[in-house]
C-alpha cells in the first residue's frame, strides 16, 4: 500500500470533479491509500469563510471524512507537506504548480489531476 499525501487543492478537485480513472487507479500506480494531513483539514476549515468556496469546501470535508490522516503541524499546508517530504521521501497529490517544482527537487512524486485523469508525474525535475 502506498500512501498519498494530499494537499488542499487536490482534494478540493478530487471532491468536485467526476475522476475518470479513480476506480481503476490502483492498478494501474499500485494499491495507494490519500491520507489527509491535520494542517489540511485545518486550511479547508479557515477556507469555509470564504462564500465563493463555501460550496466546493463543504463538498471536500464530507468527501473525506473516511480518509485517514496524519498529524503535520505548521503555518501553512504547503511548507509542512515539503518539510514532510524531505524527511521521509514519498508522494504528494496537489494540483498546485509550484509545489509539484519543490516536491520534485526534494525526490518525492506527484499525484494530479489532468484531463480529469490521475497522473503520476516522476521526480525528475
Amino acid at each position: 500500500m502506498v500512501d498519498v499525501i494530499c494537499d488542499t487543492s487536490f482534494l478540493i478537485h478530487l471532491a468536485t470533479n467526476r475522476i475518470k480513472n479513480l476506480s481503476t487507479i490502483d492498478t494501474e500506480i499500485g494499491n495507494i491509500r490519500f491520507i489527509v494531513p491535520s494542517i489540511v483539514i485545518m486550511e479547508l476549515k479557515k477556507l469555509l469563510d470564504d462564500e465563493e468556496k463555501k460550496g466546493a469546501v463543504t463538498l471536500t470535508l464530507d468527501y473525506i471524512k473516511s480518509f485517514p490522516t496524519i498529524s503535520l503541524n505548521g503555518s501553512f499546508a504547503d511548507a509542512a507537506l515539503q518539510s514532510y517530504i524531505k524527511k521521509q521521501g514519498g508522494i504528494v497529490a496537489t494540483m498546485d504548480r509550484e509545489l509539484k517544482s519543490i516536491i520534485k527537487k526534494l525526490g518525492g512524486s506527484i499525484l494530479s489531476i489532468s484531463n480529469n485523469k490521475i497522473v503520476l508525474e516522476s521526480s525528475k525535475v
